[in-house]
């Protein structure tokens, strides 16, 4: 058991620093966990037997959920709208031609069966989320055309449409299904996976507003529901990963609370996901058994990448009067990833096929597109004049948050406030402090020193962020319905000694207090004090 613990360990120490020299050698970072777990594999330097294909299927299919999940949830809506219509497309059209025009090719070129090229076509159809955020956000590539945001809404939507082809064909080929079965089973796909994924962000984000989560129960709360979204429409015969990238999109998406903590959270459970996801498929596979697979596996890399991906991208986006240096971006943005070696175990575990030959292809495939088309992603962008030297890729994902020290706080002008009918020039603030915006009536003001203030105003005051460490930190209490507080205000509570109530959070809403403010059953007490006091 320690031994075990101790090579976890070593594993989580090897892809941090694989992580570092990524960034430095332009290799994107999913290479080296695969790198890292074929080095352990049997083949490698630690000879760790292993090739349970069936468990290695159920453990990378559980953690392809919160990938899914997580590429929806930190994925910006406001920022990918004006492309979704292009990034849809991409994500099912877009997958169903490139599977077929790879299909055909293994099939005339290759000289596979029909249905087996489509299976190869149909499990490499979808491009990879986490591949593509890897580049995107290690290299900070942002592009024109607000490309970035829709290889984004592309890469995370398109596996449930690879799935939906992979398990029709896997159908097929083992005679289990009709044409008429087939098109019921797609609606039923569809149909469940898109239900229960509304439903689950329309509950989750219900809870959240309504009984706020505190101490990491509220990133826990949404791992479950992230579970439920993707197992509840698989029980009924609906797309379990259509549905948990749904649920994320949408959720994430929400005016929830502490959203950016639970990106942050998110984004370092899907890092621990891929890690593990890569690291297994690295040891799953025998690297004694690829050359066999290599010169195939080239071939398929090189058509989908010159060719598929480019007829897909062109055909799709062609009408929308995309630029040609977006389409050529676009097209060589087609990483393949975790996605289709999860897909290729699916098959290789199906009674209707059964052969690890496609796993050990489609891994080839999979290892060629993330090392050549995402090191050289960068380069490729700037030859075709696509990055934009004014912005900010990050600004796309919901955990962006500006880098600056300046704060904001809101200050509401009610019909007793001493500020109520005064212009901006009589109104004296605290020295190094700004009225940067006055809310009336849903619209934003720009205040002048002459703008009087009216009853029901909301004023935002911009201020320089304290961010120290000086012994200061802050606490919280829980008002219980027998506590000798309930009924006091402020004033008369005999709280801690040096310490300063600076929030009270009521029933889902943030109340700033004052001395008359009185306590109820429930409230929650955020106290500012010093160590110790």
């Amino acid at each position: 058991m320690n031994l075990l613990l101790l090579l976890c360990a070593v594993v989580l120490l090897a892809s941090i620093l694989g992580s570092k020299l990524s960034g430095r050698l332009g290799i994107p970072t999913l290479f080296f966990f695969i790198a890292l777990g074929m080095l352990f594999g049997t083949d490698g330097l630690l000879k760790i037997d292993f090739e349970n294909y069936h468990l290695a299927e159920q453990v990378c299919s559980a953690a392809l959920i919160f990938i899914m999940f997580y590429g929806g949830f930190g994925t910006k809506w406001s920022a990918a709208r004006p492309v979704a219509r292009q990034s849809v497309l991409l994500s099912t059209l877009g997958v169903v031609i490139t599977a077929g025009l790879t299909g055909l090719f293994c099939r005339f070129v290759l000289g596979m069966g029909l249905a087996e090229g489509l299976l190869v076509g149909a499990v490499l159809g979808s491009t990879d989320a986490a591949s593509v955020f890897s580049v995107l956000r290690s290299q900070r590539l942002n592009l024109k055309y607000n490309t970035a945001s829709l290889l984004e809404i592309e890469s995370g939507s398109n596996d449930p449409c690879a799935y939906m082809l992979t398990v029709t064909l896997l159908a097929v080929l083992g005679g289990t299904a009709s044409a008429g079965q087939v098109a019921v089973m797609l609606l039923e796909q569809v149909v469940w996976g898109v239900a229960i994924g509304v439903a689950v962000s329309w509950a989750a984000g219900y809870v959240l507003r309504r009984w706020p989560l505190t101490g990491g129960l509220d990133g826990i709360f949404l791992i479950a529901a992230a579970l439920i979204a993707y197992a509840l429409p698989t029980l009924l015969g609906g797309n379990g990963y259509l549905s948990a990238y749904l649920a994320g999109i949408l959720l994430g998406n929400q005016d929830i609370p502490r959203k950016k903590n639970l990106a942050a959270f998110f984004d370092v459970f899907n890092n621990m996901m891929q890690i593990l996801i890569f690291f297994l498929l690295g040891l799953l596979v025998f690297p004694s058994r690829l050359p066999a697979a290599l010169l195939p596996a080239v071939g398929i890399a090189l058509f989908m990448t010159l060719i598929a991906r480019p007829a897909a991208v062109f055909l799709l986006l062609r009408p929308f009067r995309a630029p040609l240096n977006q389409m050529l971006v676009v097209s060589w943005a087609g990483l393949r990833g975790a996605a289709s070696i999860v897909f290729a175990i699916v098959t290789t575990v199906s009674p209707a096929y059964g052969d690890e030959s496609i796993f050990q292809i489609v891994f080839c495939v999979v290892l060629l597109s993330i090392l050549i088309q995402g090191t050289l992603l960068p380069q490729v962008a700037r030859k075709a004049g696509m990055i934009d030297r004014h912005g900010n890729v990050l600004r796309t994902f919901n955990d962006y948050s500006e880098e600056t020290s300046v704060g904001f706080i809101r200050v509401d002008v009610d019909a007793q406030h001493p500020w109520r009918g005064k212009p901006i020039r009589d109104i004296t603030v605290f020295p190094g402090t700004l009225i940067a915006a006055i809310l009336r009536q849903g619209k934003a003001i720009v205040p002048k020193g002459d703008t009087c203030l009216e009853e029901g105003d909301a004023l935002i005051i911009g201020a320089k962020e304290y961010s120290g460490q000086d012994g200061i930190e802050l606490s919280e209490i829980l008002i219980d319905p027998d506590s000798p507080l309930v009924g006091k205000t402020l004033r008369e509570a005999d709280l801690r000694k040096d310490s300063l109530v600076v929030l009270i959070q009521r029933e889902g809403h943030d109340i700033i207090p004052d001395g008359e403010s009185r306590l109820c059953a429930g409230d929650m007490l955020v106290l500012y004090s010093r160590h110790g006091a």
